[in-house]
């Protein structure tokens, strides 16, 4: 996603035409109170920045020093990266979110990635992502509580996978809008996703609900 940085100033108030008006009321004995009334108003306007950038969703505003963070366009929502008895998997396995949803992975054991089925990304050979959609990877995640998060703009069928554990079959499928592309029909090379219309009915399936 680019980056777009907006930049916004307001600039100070002038104050003359306040200076004056107060000048031309002021009782005589008390002209000195209202040059300095002018001035504690001119003191008081401050040149405000506010610095906007958006990257992969996600909002950043550095107002006056201070800084927020907001999520952009829509929920986050989360999926962990799972070692267990020696299982490795990604739960939910399927997810259902509307156009302009963050999805986070956390990696919570083990070392994993979330990598989009795109050819030459992360090793895939074939795409598995609408046409127009941008793929993503997060290289391998080996820190715990390690997160890496993508914002998902184009309806169709995601299928992904864990660069480290391909071969055992850790993938996971994430529906946006309605399913469509290239996912559709089959199963992803290394192992099996639950379908997409039961993904969209369910609103998410956990892995133990899809193995078991």
């Amino acid at each position: 996603m680019k980056r777009r940085t907006f930049v916004t100033a307001a600039g100070s108030l002038t104050t003359g035409g306040l200076v004056a008006l107060s000048g031309c009321n002021a009782p005589t004995d008390g002209g000195g109170n209202g040059d300095e009334n002018g001035e504690e108003q001119a003191d008081g306007d401050e040149t405000e920045t506010t610095t906007t950038t958006e990257d992969e969703g996600t909002t950043t505003e550095e107002t006056g020093g201070e800084e927020t963070t907001t999520e952009g366009g829509g929920d986050t929502v989360q999926v962990r990266m799972v070692t267990e008895d020696g299982e490795y998997y990604f739960d939910p396995i399927g997810l259902s979110v509307e156009p302009g949803t963050t999805v986070e992975w956390v990696n919570e054991a083990g070392a994993h990635s979330a990598t989009a089925y795109a050819e030459g990304n992360g090793g895939a050979e074939v795409r598995r992502i609408p046409e127009d959609a941008e793929a993503w990877n997060s290289e391998t995640l080996s820190d715990e509580g390690a997160t890496f998060s993508h914002t998902f703009e184009v309806e169709g069928t995601y299928d992904y996978f864990c660069i480290p554990h391909k071969s055992l079959g850790m993938v996971g499928r994430v529906v946006c809008g309605e399913p469509g592309g290239p996912a559709e029909g089959d199963m992803p090379p290394d192992g099996d996703v639950p379908e997409s219309q039961t993904i969209v009915d369910q609103g998410e399936v956990s892995y133990d609900e899809f193995s078991g």
